[in-house]
């Protein structure tokens, strides 16, 4: 008798052994969303935080300085346009210049 007959229809593992990678497929598919819908999201690793910025960068540190009056608004908005060129972050109302 063949081999692979005796495989199939003798007390082998039959035709379903083939369902097999489909199942591992699933699994890695399933693991991979969950992570990136968890650990991953945005990515964020687990060391950092949720807030989605950074505090202590230059323009977060000039916002803060801002807001609690360590400088007035003439400064805040001269050092950002400085900060701006670096870093490319400006609000739209506020790129090309002073309103």
């Amino acid at each position: 008798m063949d081999t692979m007959q005796t495989l199939a229809f003798d007390g082998g593992p039959g035709p379903w052994i083939l369902f097999f990678p489909l199942i591992w497929a699933a699994v890695v598919v399933g693991v991979v969303t969950f992570l990136r819908r968890t650990v991953w999201r945005g990515r964020r690793g687990p060391w950092r935080p949720a807030g989605g910025g950074d505090d202590k960068s230059p323009i977060a540190v000039l916002g803060h300085r801002f807001a609690t009056g360590e400088i007035d608004e003439e400064e805040y908005w001269r050092r950002l346009s400085v900060l701006s060129e670096e870093f490319g972050h400006l609000p739209k109302d506020r790129k090309g210049g002073r309103a």
